[in-house]
């Protein structure tokens, strides 16, 4: 069995693939190309290799095992036409982004980025508009392993937790949970608002001036999906209205995030660089999720973290 590494975990996780079973090649994913050695790989292991690697040229390549929860940068046309199975690191980063997600809520509420810009100047002033988290409701838009995690982590917050899912099934965490065709009856009595949905099709601009207007006035939203869920020019508006108290972005439509958007001018937004998956414990947690499905896969075992090309998750 011939694997494809595109990242380096170190010799000593290297090699315990190896003591798997597997042949195993390592070229960096910023260079790898279809070269006569790799030709005959049966797995790969990789994160955005596609647009210098073409594995329709791969005709042994039967499983891609993806160091992202996100999929979008696979071509999904080639892995259906080949039928190449494809997993992902679903729960790797949760716990960090659970994290972030419960620390954005607080600085929203808190209005820390305001308090932090009065400490960088010097000034002594008081603000008398902070709220509490406690009594409010917090909506997850997607209730997946990064939502169940920061939902665990708000259960000490006294707030009502709820989701929403494609059938309304119900989540540890969550007090309860809608539909997704119940989206608007579940923001108009939401205080904060968490985008932690698959990017697809279906939730392309998932959040648009109509859905905007459903948003209880003075709500927070924040992002850690993909930046694709939220049409920016209708937040822009949103934000700069008032309408909204605030928004915590960590993914945008274009990224890195141009240095002309109006996103970088609004007061009311706290943005960061794709960061709250990254903590100490990533190449752990991520190296752990592709151990395990190698030697479940080199067993003839059933794989985690399997990925429904055509529903995008």
């Amino acid at each position: 069995m011939k694997a494809l590494f595109t990242y380096n975990y170190g010799t000593e996780k290297m090699n315990a693939i190896k003591e798997l079973g597997y042949e195993l090649i390592y070229v960096d994913e910023h260079v790898v190309s279809n070269t006569g050695d790799i030709s005959d790989i049966d797995v790969l292991v990789c994160y955005n290799p596609f647009e210098k690697l073409d594995i329709s040229k791969l005709k042994q390549l039967k499983w891609i095992q993806l160091s992202s929860i996100g999929i979008d940068q696979v071509p999904k046309d080639k892995v259906k036409e080949h039928d190449i199975l494809v997993t992902n690191n679903r729960s790797g980063y949760s716990i960090p982004m659970g994290e972030w997600i419960v620390m954005k809520i607080l600085e929203l509420l808190k209005n820390s980025k305001s308090l932090y810009q009065k400490q960088s100047e010097r000034k002594w002033q008081m603000d008398t508009s902070l709220l509490e988290l406690y009594n409010k409701t917090v909506c997850f838009v997607g209730t997946g392993s990064i939502a169940s995690e920061a939902a665990k982590r708000l259960q000490g917050f006294d707030v009502n937790i709820i989701g929403i899912n494609t059938t309304g099934k119900s989540i540890t965490h969550f007090n309860s949970c809608y539909k997704m065709t119940e989206l608007n009856q579940a923001l108009a009595q939401s205080d904060v608002v968490i985008l932690s949905i698959p990017s697809t099709e279906a939730t392309y601009h998932l959040i648009n001036e109509a859905t905007l207007s459903h948003f209880k006035k003075g709500a927070c939203l924040i992002n850690i999906s993909r930046g694709s869920v939220i049409k920016e020019s209708a937040l822009i508006e949103a934000l700069g209205l008032g309408n909204l108290r605030g928004a915590a972005l960590d993914v945008f439509e274009e990224e890195p995030l141009p240095p002309d958007s109006a996103l970088w001018n609004l007061d009311n937004i706290i943005i960061t660089p794709h960061n709250s998956w990254i903590s100490e414990m990533r190449n752990e947690r991520r190296f752990d999720i592709i151990y395990n499905n190698l030697k479940r896969y080199i067993a003839g075992e059933k794989l985690a973290n399997v990925i429904e090309i055509e529903k995008g998750y």
